[in-house]
């Protein structure tokens, strides 16, 4: 079984997907670059351990024990040390998931297994950086993991056959239901269905057709669902949402990754972790019953 997870990124996700393993008892080490990153990882388990006990019902005093036992560690030979499982959630550039799994193949053990969540890249492209393509797969993990709790798998085609069911396995294991993807397809399932969704309210936005609220009421209302677009967007994070918008290569998406950058990300405004994205928190507007009625 693997029971010793390090999770590489302490962000919005990682500190989910640390969370998830911890609180279904495995062994977790946090990576992150510098004492100020891992700061920042330790907030947002804070933050998300209230969470995840609000919504699972989960006992508290359980969870805290289960949260105290995460290790946080700077020198990453340090961290992967021992590890069975490197699951790697460091932001949607190449660049630096190049980087760090270049580094992680020359620290980790030879019998550690390599994960990616990457939400836009092919696991093969990674998996050129890597020493031990065999050993290496992606699974992409939903926002709110221990409510959307998908696992999205995908190998590559120099996997090993056996790896895809022993992940399938471990997915189970911490509260997942394994979503086994048949072949290679860049941004998975749930993102080929939920990027347009983002993508096509941010252009509605940015082009001036409707303001923000407007076109997050017209969704919840028709939809009856209990987010917009730019709620979502804030759940996501607004770093990831510009990673994801560079990523298509379109022309508008840059400029509207620029304009999240500028107007909102460099004015400290990250989403609804760092208490502000185009709604502030935690109580944003489109919670009060008061937003979808009539005026």
């Amino acid at each position: 079984m693997l029971e010793k997870v390090l999770v590489a990124s302490g962000g919005v996700l990682g500190s989910q997907i640390a969370l998830q393993n911890a609180v279904h008892g495995k062994t977790v080490t946090i990576y992150d670059i510098s004492a100020e990153a891992l700061a920042g990882a330790k907030k947002h388990i804070a933050a998300f351990k209230e969470q995840l006990i609000k919504d699972t019902g989960k006992d508290a005093n359980e969870v805290q024990q289960q949260v105290d036992a995460i290790k946080y560690e700077a020198d990453l030979a340090a961290a992967v040390k021992g590890v069975d499982l490197v699951i790697e959630a460091v932001p949607e550039s190449f660049e630096i998931k190049k980087d760090i799994w270049t580094k992680l193949s020359a620290a980790a053990d030879a019998q550690t297994i390599f994960v990616t969540n990457t939400s836009t890249m092919l696991p093969s492209k990674i998996a050129a950086v890597v020493d031990r393509p065999a050993k290496f797969i992606a699974m992409h993990f939903a926002n709110l993991v221990w409510a959307h709790n998908t696992a999205e798998i995908m190998a590559h085609a120099g996997t090993d056959p056996e790896l895809p069911a022993q992940i399938h396995d471990f997915a189970k294991s911490i509260g997942l239901v394994p979503i086994m993807i048949k072949k290679e397809h860049a941004s998975y399932l749930l993102n080929n269905m939920f990027n347009p969704f983002l993508t096509d309210g941010l252009s509605l936005w940015y082009n001036g057709i409707a303001d923000y609220q407007t076109i997050d009421k017209v969704w919840m209302i028709d939809l009856e669902s209990q987010a917009g677009p730019f709620g979502l967007i804030d759940i996501v994070g607004l770093r990831t949402m510009i990673n994801v918008l560079k990523a298509t290569g379109a022309e508008e998406d840059a400029k509207i990754a620029e304009k999240l950058q500028t107007e909102f990300v460099d004015q400290g405004k990250t989403g609804a972790v760092g208490g502000e994205g185009f709604y502030k928190y935690p109580q944003p507007a489109f919670l009060d019953p008061d937003f979808l009625k009539v005026d």
